[in-house]
């Protein structure tokens, strides 16, 4: 059996993973420093948790799930008790990216993120159809990628990914460099800008006169149809007064040079002020 040691396991992530591994195949420790974490876990699933020292004397894993902003510190001092072979599983690419893990080169870095359920998915049931974050009922894909170490390492990483991000719809192999290029570029840099543009302009139209009921259905019902026909999810076109508003609306709201947000230089930087 394989012994896990889960740092962080009462904060909001890492409380989902302890969940998850508490009926694994994994022996699994739970290390929390924060007395409402304890208790948390102490309560809703009654586990007790361990030193770090305790938890890691004969972990064959390490899990971080803690923030970016602390894995530099919390790597440099747990790398020392660390016996060799021991794999460090990251739940982000931003601090392995920036080289914050511990230099050893005889330690196994695996990173992993949960990609979230789908816009567009096939659930009936009400509680995975809630369930917008992943990790309780909806199936959500996974993006993996080892950083270093043995190649046969991989099939356990996945293994462990596939046990806390459960359930998994699909699981995806790349690089931490490509998974950097997912988030923060992709998924926070674009994505989530955007987004807050689009609420930003909600506000605006109400702030016009729209009724807020009216002008949040009329959005998202034009956001669901569009993105369907947008991501191929459905077939259709849209109608010439469409296009004839992205092709004006575009350079109207974006830079012709928003793409230099996946240039290495600048994920590096995004990354920087992240961690």
């Amino acid at each position: 059996m394989t012994t896990i040691a889960l740092f962080g396991a009462g904060g909001k992530m890492g409380f989902r993973l302890a969940a998850h591994l508490q009926h694994s195949r994994f022996a699994t420790r739970y290390v929390e420093v924060s007395d409402g974490g304890r208790k948390r876990l102490r309560t809703e699933l009654g586990l007790e948790c361990s030193t770090p020292k305790a938890a890691l004397d004969g972990a064959e894993v390490v899990i971080l799930a803690v923030p970016d902003t602390m894995i530099r510190s919390i790597a440099a001092e747990i790398s020392p008790q660390l016996k060799s072979g021991t794999m460090v599983v990251a739940l982000d690419a931003a601090a392995p990216f920036a080289g914050h893990l511990s230099p050893r080169k005889d330690l196994v870095y695996f990173v992993t993120h949960p990609c979230h359920p789908p816009i567009f998915n096939d659930e009936t049931d009400p509680a995975a159809l809630r369930d917008h974050f992943g990790g309780l009922a909806a199936r959500q894909s996974i993006v993996n990628a080892l950083l270093q170490g043995p190649e046969d390492a991989f099939a356990l990483g996945e293994e462990i990914a596939n046990t806390i991000w459960a359930p998994v719809l699909r699981s995806h192999r790349v690089t931490v460099e490509q998974m950097a290029l997912l988030e923060p570029g992709l998924s926070e840099t674009v994505a989530a800008t955007l987004l807050s543009v689009m609420r930003e302009a909600l506000d605006e139209v109400i702030a016009r006169g729209v009724p807020q009921q009216a002008a949040q259905d009329f959005l998202l019902g034009h956001m669901n149809v569009l993105a369907a026909v947008i991501f191929g999810v459905m077939p259709g076109r849209f109608s010439d007064a469409c296009n004839k508003a992205i092709e004006f609306g575009k350079p109207a709201l974006m830079r012709s040079d928003w793409k230099h947000v996946f240039e290495p230089a600048e994920i590096a930087a995004s990354i920087q002020r992240i961690t």
